[in-house]
């Protein structure tokens, strides 16, 4: 779970996240396009490469290669834990 709190720490992976929720499955240079048209952030390609690898090691982020491309994908999963341990439980007191 530390590694999940740690890939949402940054405010550019929260936005990369968000992105990936209105449109799932985009390479890395659609997210670079969208996350300066968009959002207004100019990081480079290696920068968003390297959140990408930070969210992917949390298991935020599974990325699928075809061809010469590389598609990202949002997995919700590892939030599941943190929903389960504070947000449900006051649902049942």
């Amino acid at each position: 779970m530390g590694d999940v709190f740690k890939a949402l720490a940054d405010p550019t992976r929260r936005t990369i996240l968000d992105e990936l929720t209105d449109r799932d499955g985009q390479t890395l240079f659609e997210l670079c396009a969208r996350l300066v048209s968009i959002h207004g952030l100019s990081s480079s390609r290696q920068a968003v490469s390297q959140h990408l690898d930070v969210l992917e090691s949390a298991g935020l982020v599974e990325s699928r290669r075809e061809g010469r491309y590389k598609f990202h994908y949002i997995n919700t999963k590892p939030l599941e834990p943190i929903v389960e341990r504070w947000l449900r439980k006051r649902g049942r007191t």
